[in-house]
């Protein structure tokens, strides 16, 4: 699939080498031909040919671990970019250890998620479920439902999706804390941000819990049978951060035991969630395609966002969205 050669020599200069991962050929970037750059585009069957004399990896195929197949193959390389949020399955020993910078798509889904977020809060309070199945069943029965105004929602991640999540949050009228590495006070978008590693001791408080937080070791398997068992008994999880933060088996637990009275889930330990999996049918669930983020034109954001970086990058000047490789995550608020 390699469409260019390692180099190009106009006006006397070298041009840099691009090498572009794709899931499959027709799956290509937009816009990127503007860039005065040679294009590599490859999928991961030929990475390895395409990395060697890249100077830049754009991971179109966001959740693919390859380039740690081919890193030997990767001596060149200045810069990696993920056109994702999270960057769990890209990093490995030798990457964080190397002089390589990494940068993510920060920025591009806050929004779109955010809405996602407070649409599952919304279908929880107002039964949603419920109504569908009464619809399809033709059957008129008159309910009451719940008000979202003074809800508490206690949102697990204090990056720009989840200070997204909050601000819009509390645009209704919701009350929002944040749960983070370090416990502060005063927070302009969260007011107070509680110790995520005592989460046990905080989820009491909020009929929403959110989970936006990045895989990382603090965070894997961070929702638990405790958490779980310490959440009001009709609070609701939502997680559209990545599955393995929540212990599936404790959450088919409590979901089947009535412990919790929902979840709302786009992520998960496997995807695509097999057709057999027990959370399919799990009482009180939605479930989605880890779709949360995907909007009408988000393909085109994440290419214009590049082009945006290429263009530092090639002028000299400083990435944006660049990745501590120790933490896992862009540092600091948006």
């Amino acid at each position: 699939m390699q469409d260019a050669p390692s180099s190009q020599v106009r006006g006397g200069s070298t041009r840099s080498v691009v090498a572009v991962l794709c899931k499959k050929p027709t799956d290509r970037p937009p816009g990127l031909d503007e860039l005065d750059v040679d294009l590599r585009y490859c999928t991961a069957d030929d990475l390895a040919d395409a990395v060697r004399g890249a100077r830049v990896l754009l991971l179109w195929d966001f959740f693919s671990t390859a380039v740690r197949d081919v890193w030997h193959d990767a001596g060149e390389l200045e810069w990696i970019h993920v056109t994702a949020a999270g960057v769990d399955t890209l990093l490995f020993d030798e990457l964080r250890d190397s002089d390589a910078v990494v940068t993510n798509a920060r920025g591009v889904f806050d929004r779109p998620i955010a809405e996602y977020v407070l649409g599952a809060v919304l279908a929880h309070a107002k039964d949603s479920r419920t109504s569908f199945a009464l619809q399809s069943q033709h059957r008129w029965q008159h309910r009451e439902t719940r008000a979202i105004a003074r809800a508490r929602a206690l949102v697990v991640g204090t990056g720009s999706i989840g200070r997204e999540i909050a601000r819009l949050l509390r645009a209704v009228g919701m009350q929002v804390r944040g749960a983070g590495r370090v416990a502060t006070t005063d927070d302009p978008d969260f007011g107070d941000v509680v110790a995520s590693a005592s989460l046990a001791d905080e989820v009491g408080w909020c009929d929403h819990l959110v989970l936006a937080a990045p895989l990382t070791n603090a965070t894997r398997g961070m929702v638990d049978a405790s958490v779980l068992s310490a959440m009001k008994p009709d609070a609701h999880l939502v997680n559209i951060g990545r599955g393995p933060v929540v212990e599936e088996s404790a959450l088919l637990s409590a979901l089947r035991d009535n412990r919790i009275g929902g979840a709302t889930l786009d992520v998960f330990d496997t995807e695509p969630l097999p057709p057999d999996h027990p959370l399919w049918d799990a009482p009180n669930v939605t479930i989605t395609a880890h779709m949360a983020g995907d909007v009408v034109g988000w393909r085109e954001a994440l290419a214009e966002q590049f082009v945006d970086n290429a263009q530092r990058w090639l002028a000299g000047e400083p990435l944006v969205n660049v990745v501590d490789k120790k933490l896992g995550y862009v540092p600091g608020p948006r």
